[in-house]
C-alpha cells in the first residue's frame, strides 16, 4: 500500500461526525441533558456573559472591596497608582539595563515574545510585595500569574479573590484560577495526601458527577467574581469546557502539567478536541498548553506545526516549565531555560513557567519551594509561622523570571511582562 493511500485512510468520513451530532441533539441523552441542566441555574448563555462582564469591572471589583472593608483595597488602589504614574521599568530601558546602548540598534524577535509565567501566585499579599521589590531593584512583573489556592479560602480571605482579579486588570497581566473541585478535594476516594499519591496514576480525580459539579462551580465564580479563566485536569472538564464555549459562554481554561501530556500525538488528540468544538472565528477556550515536565523540543516542534496548521499558533499557548519547585513534583536539579533559549527563536506563543527558584539558591533556603504548600490552609501555615518563607520562595521565583527575560534579551529574543507595567512607549 502506497504511502498516499494509507493518508488517506485516516480521513474522518462525515457519516462518523453525523452519529456524534445525533448524539448531542438527542433529548434523551442524560450525559447532555445533565450538562444543560446545571447551566440553566444560571440563566442563558448571554445572561450569563452579562454577569460576568459586570463582575470583572473594575469599579465593582473595587466597589466590592469596599463594602466588604477589605483591607487589600488601598494596595489595589497604591498598584493602581504606581502604574499610572509610571513608575515601573519598561521593557525598553529593561534592555538598555541589559545590553546597554547597542539595545537601541538591536531588533528583537517580538513575533516570538516569550510570555514570563509565576507559579503559584496563592495570596494577593504577595503580588503587592513582588510589586514593591519590582519597583526597588528595576525588576519585572510576570506576564501570566497562577493560582492554585483554595478558591473557597480565598473568597472568604477579607477579599484576597477579588484584589487579586483587580491587580491582574490593573496590571493587563492574564491569571488563572484553580477550582475546588478535583482530585485533592475528596472527590478522588482513593487518594488521601502523599502517602497516597499514586492513587493519581488512575487520573488526577474528578470522577463520576464531579465534571458537572466542576462545570457548576466555574460558572459560580465565573458569573459572581468575573472569574474567566481556571486550570483544567481532567478529560471530561476539558471536553466539558470546549461545550461550554461553542454554546456561547466567554470561558477559557489552560490544560495543567497533570493532565500529563507528553508527546505530540497527545496533543494532537487535545487540539483535535478544540477544532471540532471552536467557534466560527476560530477561537477556542483552551488557551494554554501546560506541558508534562518530561516533554523535549522536539516535541514542541512538531506540535507547532499543526498548532498552526489547525488554526491555533495564536489562540493556544505552550505553557513549559523553565523551573520547577525543588521538592514533591521532578527529580532535581531540573532547570530547563537554555532549552527555552534553543526553542524561542522559531516557536511562537509559548510561556516560560517559573514555578521554583534557581538551583543554587533553593539549596540554600531553609524551607526550599514545595509543591505541597500548595494544598496547605492558610491557617496552618500561619499557626506555623511559615508564611515568611512561602513568600522568600515566591520571590525566588520572581528571581528566576528576571533571570530568564534577561537571558531572552542577551540571545535578541523578546518576552512579555505585565503590559500596562512595562510594554510602554
Amino acid at each position: 500500500m502506497e504511502r498516499k493511500e494509507m493518508r488517506e485512510k485516516l480521513q474522518i468520513p462525515p457519516d462518523r461526525l453525523n452519529v456524534i451530532n445525533e448524539l448531542f441533539l438527542n433529548p434523551e441523552m442524560p450525559i447532555i441533558e445533565d450538562f444543560l441542566d446545571v447551566i440553566a441555574k444560571y440563566g442563558t448563555p448571554e445572561e450569563i456573559n452579562q454577569k460576568a462582564r459586570e463582575a470583572r469591572k473594575l469599579e465593582n471589583l473595587l466597589a466590592h472591596l469596599e463594602r466588604i472593608e477589605s483591607p487589600y483595597r488601598k494596595d489595589v488602589l497604591w498598584l493602581k497608582e504606581q502604574r499610572d504614574k509610571g513608575r515601573f521599568i519598561t521593557v525598553r530601558e529593561f534592555r538598555r539595563k541589559v545590553l546597554g546602548p547597542k539595545a537601541d540598534q538591536m531588533e528583537f524577535k517580538d513575533e516570538f515574545a516569550v510570555t514570563l509565567e509565576i507559579s503559584a501566585a496563592q495570596y494577593f499579599p504577595w503580588v503587592i510585595a513582588e510589586a514593591q521589590q519590582a519597583l526597588e531593584k528595576e525588576e519585572l512583573m510576570p506576564g501570566r500569574f497562577i493560582r492554585v489556592r483554595k478558591m473557597k479560602e480565598s473568597e472568604a480571605d477579607n477579599g484576597d479573590l477579588l484584589a487579586f482579579a483587580a491587580s491582574m486588570q490593573i496590571m493587563g497581566a492574564s491569571y488563572v484560577e484553580t477550582l475546588d473541585t478535583k482530585g485533592t478535594d475528596g472527590s478522588n476516594i482513593h487518594l488521601g495526601g502523599p502517602e497516597t499519591i499514586t492513587g493519581y496514576f488512575g487520573g488526577v480525580g474528578q470522577p463520576n458527577e464531579h465534571p458537572l459539579k466542576w462545570v457548576d462551580e466555574f460558572l459560580y465564580y465565573y458569573t459572581n467574581y468575573g472569574i474567566k479563566q481556571v486550570l483544567n485536569i481532567n478529560p471530561g472538564t476539558v471536553l466539558l469546557g470546549y461545550f461550554l464555549y461553542k454554546l456561547g459562554i466567554d470561558i477559557e481554561f489552560k490544560i495543567s502539567v497533570f493532565m500529563g501530556n507528553d508527546n505530540p500525538y497527545a496533543a494532537l488528540w487535545t487540539l483535535i478536541g478544540a477544532k471540532l468544538f471552536s467557534r466560527d472565528d476560530g477561537t477556542s477556550p483552551l488557551v494554554g498548553f501546560n506541558w508534562s515536565n518530561s516533554v523535549n523540543n522536539k516535541t514542541m516542534e512538531i506540535t507547532a506545526q499543526f498548532r498552526k496548521a489547525l488554526g491555533f499558533e495564536k489562540v493556544v499557548r505552550f505553557e513549559h516549565h523553565i523551573t520547577e519547585t525543588w521538592k514533591s513534583i521532578v527529580i532535581q536539579p531540573y532547570n530547563r531555560r537554555a532549552e527555552l533559549l534553543e526553542l524561542a527563536d522559531h516557536v511562537a506563543n509559548i510561556s516560560a513557567k517559573h514555578e521554583g527558584g534557581e538551583i543554587e539558591v533553593e539549596k540554600t533556603r531553609e524551607h526550599p519551594s514545595d509543591i505541597l504548600d500548595y494544598f496547605r490552609f492558610k491557617s496552618e501555615i500561619e499557626e506555623k509561622g511559615e508564611m515568611p518563607l512561602l513568600l522568600r520562595n515566591y520571590l525566588d521565583k520572581h528571581e528566576s523570571i528576571n533571570l530568564t527575560a534577561r537571558a531572552l534579551t542577551e540571545k535578541g529574543m523578546s518576552f512579555i511582562a505585565a503590559p500596562l507595567l512595562h510594554h510602554r512607549n
